[in-house]
């Protein structure tokens, strides 16, 4: 077979409540709504006797040691389920910035898992496929069919695919890396803790932008704080979104330190990226249509 290529699009949480941490397991409990872009990383697959990895691309460098690339990880999961795997060589092309709240390494690993699928006929839901993104990180099941839904518990519980408005947007990462560890510990919740807070917004489906951006407002991302706390230039970054004349609302994605702010058109964000890549030049800033 020849060579197998798929996209690995970044991941945005519009909306990460944090209800608290389960008492059984300690994992924080979450209700997010998770959305992707149209682009992001790319990875292909070259089948051959031995699985491998190379990384090129703008953000190669800090994506860590390859043995413990999440591509790998994955691959290793579903080999472990399935005895006589064929499996190959990928090459990962990373243009996400790393460690950035957009689940570029989750996004990456599903894409692994999508490829391995199709090289050897495996469905999109079978059990295995599932328990191996499970098993290779909370965020990998909800990447492994990018399309808007809900996902709930620490990402085991994934919601169908919602059919919302595409959402124009920028994404801005001021380039500072925030572990996902050090911000869920600032929350400071016990295990068996509740955090509170008002329950999330339903989200109307088939809704014109200006309605879902309207249902949107009232919810927030319960991390943020904390990690503004750890990466004070979040703080930066969200408000040079809000000063861009059309964003209609400015918020953290995942962990951070990644803010998106979404617009009322596409030409609307194209001109504000324009503007804040030549005023920030050391920042990460795409347009990008999410859905």
């Amino acid at each position: 077979m020849s060579r197998l290529v798929t996209r690995a699009p970044a991941k945005i949480n519009l909306t990460l409540h944090v209800l608290g941490r389960r008492a059984g397991d300690g994992y924080h409990e979450l209700e997010s709504l998770v959305v992707f872009t149209g682009s992001g990383d790319t990875l292909s697959l070259e089948p051959g006797p031995e699985l491998g990895l190379a990384v090129s691309g703008p953000t190669a460098g800090p994506a860590g040691p390859l043995d413990d690339n999440l591509v790998i990880r994955a691959a290793r999961h579903l080999a472990r389920l399935r005895p006589g795997l064929a499996q190959g060589s990928f090459h990962l092309v990373k243009r996400l910035p790393v460690a950035a709240g957009i689940g570029g390494g989750s996004s990456d690993a599903a894409a692994a898992l999508r490829l391995l699928a199709r090289l050897n006929g495996i469905a999109s839901d079978d059990p295995d496929l599932i328990a191996a993104a499970r098993a290779t990180g909370a965020d990998v099941p909800v990447c492994l069919d990018p399309r808007a839904r809900m996902m709930r518990g620490a990402g085991e519980a994934i919601g169908p695919a919602l059919a919302l408005a595409p959402m124009p947007a920028i994404l801005i990462n001021p380039g500072v890396p925030v572990e996902t560890a050090p911000v869920f510990r600032a929350l400071g919740l016990s295990v068996g803790q509740r955090l509170g807070g008002d329950p999330h917004p339903e989200i109307p489906p088939h809704a014109a932008l200006d309605v879902l951006v309207r249902a949107l407002v009232p919810a927030r991302n319960d991390l943020e704080a904390p990690a503004r706390h750890l990466a004070p230039v979040i703080d930066a970054a969200l408000g040079a979104l809000r000063r861009e004349t059309g964003c209609q609302l400015a918020r953290m994605s995942g962990s951070g330190a990644t803010v998106f702010g979404l617009f009322g058109d596409r030409r609307q964000a194209a001109r504000a990226a324009r503007r804040l890549k030549a005023a920030h030049p050391d920042w990460w800033v795409t347009s990008a249509l999410l859905r």
